[in-house]
């Protein structure tokens, strides 16, 4: 077995890792996560360390390995600390709030958008202009973000819309008269 380019992740205090035939779950303070695994990696846990291990160093065991380390990691974090993605709403009369476990935006459409928060992931609106979609499971995290930000994309002349707040949005300059 080769342990190549593998770096052991170090399981905090209060999380317990169980890995079973094809399943790796994570139990912490904020949730548990659950993650299939391919059949050929090999998870082990030893002292509050978990290592992935591969079979081979051919190439779809190489990317297998890096995939798996990444979950489990990503499930680590998640159940210790959480996710949040932060959005930003640009534009006259665009806003957002909250309704319950749902978002309404306003979006410069005839109608308002409501966006329903999936089990696990709840919404934050601090001001009318910025949204945070918070949760365990990062995926899920970052697709709802997707989601909110496809209804309504930045265009490029006035930056309108709703975006991520680190984006940059390359402005064009328009019709010259």
């Amino acid at each position: 077995m080769s342990r190549i380019g593998n770096k052991p992740i170090e399981i905090p205090a209060g999380v317990t890792v169980d890995v079973g035939p094809g399943r790796v779950t994570v139990n912490g303070p904020k949730g548990e996560l659950q993650q299939s695994i391919d059949p050929d990696m090999t998870v082990e846990v030893d002292d509050g360390v978990l290592t992935v291990s591969r079979p081979t160093d051919r190439g779809p065991h190489r990317a297998l390995h890096g995939l798996t380390r990444s979950l489990i990691a990503n499930m680590v974090e998640g159940v210790t600390n959480g996710y949040e993605k932060r959005l930003q709403i640009t534009g006259v009369g665009y806003r957002a709030k909250p309704s319950g476990k749902a978002l309404e935006l306003s979006l410069g459409f005839s109608h308002p958008v409501s966006v329903q928060a999936p089990e696990g992931i709840e919404f934050e609106v601090p001001q009318p202009t910025e949204i945070v979609v918070k949760g365990i499971d990062k995926q899920l995290v970052g697709e709802i973000a997707a989601q909110i930000r496809r209804h309504r994309p930045p265009e490029p002349y006035k930056g309108k819309g709703v975006r991520y707040a680190d984006e940059q949005i390359r402005r064009k300059v328009g019709k010259r008269a």
